[in-house]
């Protein structure tokens, strides 16, 4: 079992940062693929960014390249993301997701994910 515990969130103007940060237990988190995923109010859960377990391999949608950086550490059992120039279509809930990987594999799809936080509100004001 693994339990992941997000942080970072908060209220923030365009144009500003953040670091949203995800804490996971578990014996072998090198072994655990990482992803971000937000919804925002009315819409569905869509993909932000993902890292594999040696972090050697990170993904990102399309509407985050380039504003937003998927990083690890496991040696904390933490995955981050900074995200840069945010935008107010960027409010949402964040949320972390993990699963284990036999292979050094980065999964877009929320139904690869096995584990999953209970999110972290970002709001971008105008």
């Amino acid at each position: 079992q693994v339990q992941l515990v997000e942080s970072g969130g908060g209220l923030v103007q365009a144009g500003g940062s953040l670091r949203l940060s995800c804490a996971a237990s578990g014996r072998i988190f090198s072994r655990l693929t990482m992803g971000w995923f937000r919804q925002a109010p009315g819409k569905e859960r869509e993909f932000v960014a993902t890292i594999s377990g040696s972090g050697h391999r990170s993904y990102y949608a399309d509407s985050v390249k380039g504003r937003f950086t998927i990083s690890r550490d496991n040696a904390k059992n933490t995955v981050y993301m900074q995200m840069n120039s945010l935008k107010p279509e960027d409010t949402a809930v964040y949320y972390c997701a993990a699963v284990y990987s036999a292979y050094d594999f980065a999964f877009s799809q929320s139904n690869e994910y096995a584990y999953w936080g209970q999110g972290t509100q970002v709001t971008v004001s105008s």
